[in-house]
């Protein structure tokens, strides 16, 4: 459905300039879909796979030691800053290491057994992605009437339903657009960063940090942040501040300047009610509810703006009534 809203606008001029034959018009627009978003994905799911099982036996073979980075990086520091690290009291870096290896090797054995899990269930997943499209070229062959056929069937004025219908779809529009071009730049500029200063697995980083990049205000400095401490402790001070200039400057401003544009703007909604509904969502329907949630709350609030609106209606001729009233 999202699919069919997002390449509606493609449907449409399809079937203008091949002479209204819709059915053809959907092949063409499934065609579209399937060399815009499906192969890429593939492509970037099977290059995932790769560098997480690279990842993996590096995190297994490592013979990284926390305790000596501190040491390292406590030798260049100046005293102010030497007395602010004791106060921390770092003395058992061994075991918190230990299990932040540990916890990192279960993420990544983790991560890449559902890979080889989808190779195995490769015929499965070949399946699902046949029923999507089959569903998605009826949803642009008959899209207009099953429109129609919801708008009889809803029990509110023409008006009311169009209102609802516009928000639904401006929404989903905006949601999905926004939150793809945000994370689109954001994680290919992370995964660049992470690629330049030679950090390992740059793409893998740089998807997760496109996807945490859903999530408004923190996003993507989920991720560089700790990588940013990772390299002050490691003593690679330069690689620390070029990459937390990176991330504070470049990457969060993208995110402050485009979501209120790209997002906000046309939903209609304030960013803490993005934030919250998009949380609720990825929490509740998974990765389907970055769309819902905020979907879910916008629906939400026309509906009860409408609500309100027939109340004041309501209770308009009382007024009238009583301030007409002789005292």
């Amino acid at each position: 459905m999202i699919l069919a809203i997002l390449f509606n606008p493609l449907q449409r001029r399809l079937t203008i300039w091949l002479g209204g034959r819709r059915s053809l018009a959907g092949v063409l627009s499934v065609l579209t879909c399937v060399c815009v978003v499906v192969i890429p994905a593939s492509l970037v799911v099977a290059s995932l796979s790769t560098e997480v099982t690279a990842l993996y036996r590096q995190i297994r073979d490592s013979n990284y030691s926390l305790t000596t980075a501190v040491t390292q990086l406590r030798a260049i520091l100046p005293d102010f800053a030497k007395s602010a690290l004791d106060n921390l009291d770092l003395n058992n870096l061994g075991e918190l290491q230990q299990n932040l290896m540990s916890g990192l090797s279960a993420v990544a054995q983790n991560i890449a057994s559902s890979a080889f899990g989808i190779g195995q269930g490769a015929l499965h997943f070949f399946v699902l992605i046949a029923i999507m499209l089959y569903v998605l070229f009826f949803l642009f062959r008959d899209g207009k009437s099953l429109l129609a056929s919801i708008r009889r069937a809803v029990p509110l004025d023409r008006r009311r339903t169009d209102e609802i219908a516009r928000r639904f779809v401006s929404v989903v529009k905006a949601t999905v657009r926004g939150n793809l071009i945000i994370a689109i730049i954001q994680g290919g500029l992370g995964g660049l960063t992470f690629w330049i200063l030679g950090l390992e697995a740059p793409l893998l980083w740089g998807v997760v940090m496109a996807i945490f990049s859903l999530l408004p205000a923190v996003g993507a400095s989920l991720v560089w942040a700790p990588f940013a401490v990772y390299l002050g402790l490691s003593g690679e001070i330069t690689k620390a501040i070029i990459l937390t200039l990176i991330g504070s400057v470049v990457i969060g401003m993208i995110d402050n300047l485009l979501r209120p544009l790209l997002v906000g703007r046309e939903t209609s909604m304030p960013d803490y009610v993005i934030l919250i509904s998009t949380l609720g969502g990825l929490s509740i329907m998974g990765l389907n509810g970055f769309v819902l949630g905020p979907l879910i709350a916008a629906l939400f609030i026309a509906i009860w703006a409408q609500v309100a609106e027939d109340l004041e209606d309501d209770r308009a001729p009382k007024r009238i009534d009583q301030d007409s009233t002789p005292s």
